[in-house]
């Protein structure tokens, strides 16, 4: 589905309200049925139905009536709420033409309002030529269900993450300048692919300069996993500048020998066969391959614990209750908390959640339990210094006065996940499984001992 942006000239606001009301909805919705989009885009007569009419004559959302009737947003509409955030933030005033496409995301010439040019990377996870994400990539961990725009909004703030730290590193990197759900806006590095390289003036400077750089990476902690001609970019003074950063792995990965082996084996192959370069033949630059193990052992930073890499040493310590932006505790929460900041509306309007009455009924037992429960400390708004979602601190100030009085209907937003259970305290955690699990429009009453 090819990216057209011209359609923006045709899209108001009412359309951006449908867009993101849907990627709000999708958090705990295959299909987020109408009445739900008219009640978060807070549209009435009749709106948000005409906004979606032209949002699916666009293909921005699909409409499916197989289980049940509901939208969910297109892969093409989730690329407009990323590149309408990005034009409100005035990151982007424009966007150009493509220059790179992989199994993994598209990449697009951007300029901004003072004429500078940049380069768009849309993560595009899901593809047919690239689909086994789940087992080739630790995006997911401790999750079991996913979707293929959330995939891309993690590989997209991973990658981010990455450019940024390496960048601080004096690496040679494109440099990172924004982020918005599965969008990478980075600096445009005039050079080409090596694989596009037919000659290079000094081939043996080149060869020593991207093993001189896997090894640099390998003593900050981190092995590249794709290190080939393909994410290797050279410009007209044979400089290389490194991409594609959302699969890198720690040191301490089980597999990270044999990863870096493979990258190492990877630029051999391409100066032997492409270049016509065998660096063991260079008796005017003797070369000795790296080895892995002695890299290891000299470590000059850890910047894989301090971006969670895959496998690094602490993954596997348990009972730490931390939170990360590449691991959000609230699972698939994390695909609304910017869709009702400043990249929801042109103007400035932001699209607020009402509260959704919902009645439950909790039987004698259920109650008996909750009497049972000792008295627990309220909980804050913040886990280790990092702020909560909106919805979920509006959920806990709606449970907070179950605490003290004796009678109270429970009422509120049905749009948190499980995740959002361990951040309860016990009685809470009781309540919030009482509600969940009865339907909804069953009128009853709690009864709670203060």
């Amino acid at each position: 589905m090819k990216l057209d942006v011209n359609v923006l000239k045709f899209l108001g606001k009412e359309d951006f309200r449908v867009l993101t009301a849907v990627e709000v909805g999708q958090k705990n919705h295959e299909l987020v049925p109408l009445p739900l989009i008219e009640s978060i885009a807070a549209l009435r007569g009749g709106g948000a139905q005409r906004s979606a009419r032209n949002l699916l004559r666009y293909k921005l959302l699909h409409h499916d009536s197989a289980k049940y009737d509901g939208y969910r947003l297109t892969p093409l509409g989730y690329d407009y709420l990323a590149i309408k955030a990005l034009v409100n933030r005035g990151a982007i005033s424009s966007v150009g033409s493509q220059i790179g496409v992989g199994k993994e995301s598209d990449v697009f010439e951007v300029m901004n309002d003072e004429g500078d040019l940049m380069a768009l990377k849309l993560h595009r996870l899901g593809r047919t030529s690239f689909r086994a994400v789940k087992s080739k990539r630790d995006y997911l961990k401790h999750r079991s269900s996913f979707s293929w725009l959330y995939l891309s909004r993690l590989a997209a703030a991973r990658e981010y993450s990455f450019m940024v730290a390496l960048a601080d590193q004096g690496l040679p990197v494109p440099k990172p300048i924004d982020n918005n759900r599965h969008a990478v806006l980075m600096s445009m590095v005039p050079a080409i692919p090596l694989a596009q390289v037919q000659e290079l003036h000094r081939p043996g400077d080149t060869f020593h300069q991207l093993m001189a750089l896997m090894e640099r990476l390998t003593k900050l902690g981190l092995v590249h996993c794709d290190y080939n001609e393909f994410n290797l970019l050279v410009d007209e003074q044979d400089t290389v500048t490194l991409i594609d950063f959302p699969q890198m792995v720690s040191v301490s990965h089980e597999n990270s020998q044999e990863l870096f082996d493979r990258d190492v084996d990877c630029v051999i192959k391409f100066f032997k066969t492409k270049i016509g370069y065998i660096p063991e033949q260079d008796e005017a630059r003797p070369w000795t391959r790296p080895v892995f193990e002695e890299l290891r052992q000299n470590l000059q930073s850890r910047l894989d614990i301090e971006l969670q890499a895959s496998g690094h040493p602490q993954a596997s310590k348990k009972g730490k209750a931390s939170l990360s932006p590449l691991d959000p505790v609230l699972g698939l929460e994390a695909e609304s908390t910017s869709a009702t900041e400043d990249d929801a509306e042109s103007d400035g309007e932001q699209t607020v959640a009402p509260q959704v009455h919902v009645p439950m009924k909790v039987s004698k037992q259920q109650s008996q339990r909750a009497q049972a429960l000792p008295s627990q400390p309220t909980v804050s708004p913040t886990l280790n210094g990092r702020p909560l979602s909106r919805d979920l601190q509006q959920e806990m100030c709606l449970m907070q006065p179950l605490l003290q009085e004796p009678r109270l209907r429970l009422s509120g937003s049905l749009q948190q996940g499980a995740k959002s259970m361990q951040l309860m305290t016990a009685k809470q955690l009781l309540l919030w499984a009482v509600k969940i699990s009865q339907p909804q429009g069953s009128p009853m009453q709690l009864k709670l001992q203060a």
